[in-house]
């Protein structure tokens, strides 16, 4: 191969190298900046094919995602001035790439430590104005809210990144306040207990009491139905045996004879002395029942 041939195929290859290094493609999930000789050039280029100066021009790009960073547990207190461990975690984006690259020089780890120092103070204020129940149960999706907003007047400005979302993954309280916290728990718990107990076993005694008044009425209103009942039948038979003896009183004296003879003879064993002139063996000796007279 001749030098000129050899000298051509160098220059095609620096060309083509050039020409390579000067074309760049910005993705719809990135942010970039363009640096020539090392200052900013342009700022926030949008996704598409883009042109640069080789060897002169350099792109920084950026994940424009929405990123999560997970911080590191702390020891916060509450307005009580109890101790407690938040383990918490952020959600946030690139929004001002210039911003962005200049209080961070483009390195995400920077960005989450600057982010992790104000997602600390910001909870530490916000807990520090509120009690315990409120950080754990009452207020807690407010707490988030207002640390999101506080959080991004000053990360928007200062650092270029919005805020999306902070929220808290796991709240606990120190070995040393979770005891006491824990025996507080369980004696409100057993005085509720108690109290509901008290309430069950009133409760309880009336229902007896009004069971046993009930109980009282029907029994009495039975037996008063009862005694009805049976002053009617009384009446009747009366009635009844009155009719009866009145139309053959004869007849009448003598069955009350015979039920008499059935009820003392019924036994064999038995001794009776009695007269035999005696009324009681009337229709023994005269069948008619009629005196001997």
């Amino acid at each position: 191969m001749s030098p000129k041939s050899l000298l051509t195929l160098v220059v095609i290859f620096i060309v083509g190298l050039l020409s390579i290094n000067s074309v760049y493609i910005i993705k719809e999930t990135e942010r970039a900046v363009l640096l020539r000789f090392g200052a900013l050039e342009s700022t926030d280029l949008k996704p598409g094919l883009h042109f640069k100066i080789p060897l002169a021009d350099q792109v920084r790009k950026f994940d424009a995602r929405v990123l999560t960073f997970d911080a590191r547990p702390e020891r916060f207190l509450t307005i009580e001035k109890k101790g407690m461990v938040v383990d918490s975690f952020a959600k946030w984006r690139i929004r001002d790439v210039s911003v962005y690259y200049t209080s961070t020089n483009g390195d995400e780890s920077r960005a989450e430590t600057l982010l992790a120092q104000r997602i600390n103070e910001g909870l530490r204020n916000q807990i520090a104005q509120r009690s315990l129940l409120e950080v754990v149960s009452g207020e807690r999706d407010q707490l988030m809210n207002d640390l999101t907003t506080a959080l991004n007047e000053f990360t928007t400005t200062s650092l270029g990144i919005e805020i999306v979302d902070v929220r808290v993954k796991r709240i606990e309280l120190p070995e040393d306040v979770s005891e006491s916290v824990f025996r507080r728990m369980t004696s409100e718990r057993e005085r509720e207990a108690r109290e509901h107990r008290a309430v069950g076993n009133e409760q309880a005694e009336f229902i007896k009491a009004d069971a046993d008044r009930q109980q009282a009425v029907i029994e009495a209103e039975a037996y008063r139905a009862a005694e009805y009942l049976r002053g009617e039948g009384d009446a009747s038979a009366a009635a009844i045996y009155a009719e009866a003896y009145n139309q053959d009183p004869e007849f009448y004296s003598f069955l009350r004879s015979l039920n008499a003879y059935k009820e003392t003879f019924k036994n064999g064993g038995d001794l009776l002395i009695v007269d035999p002139e005696s009324e009681f063996f009337r229709y023994l000796n005269n069948p008619k029942g009629s005196d001997k007279n």
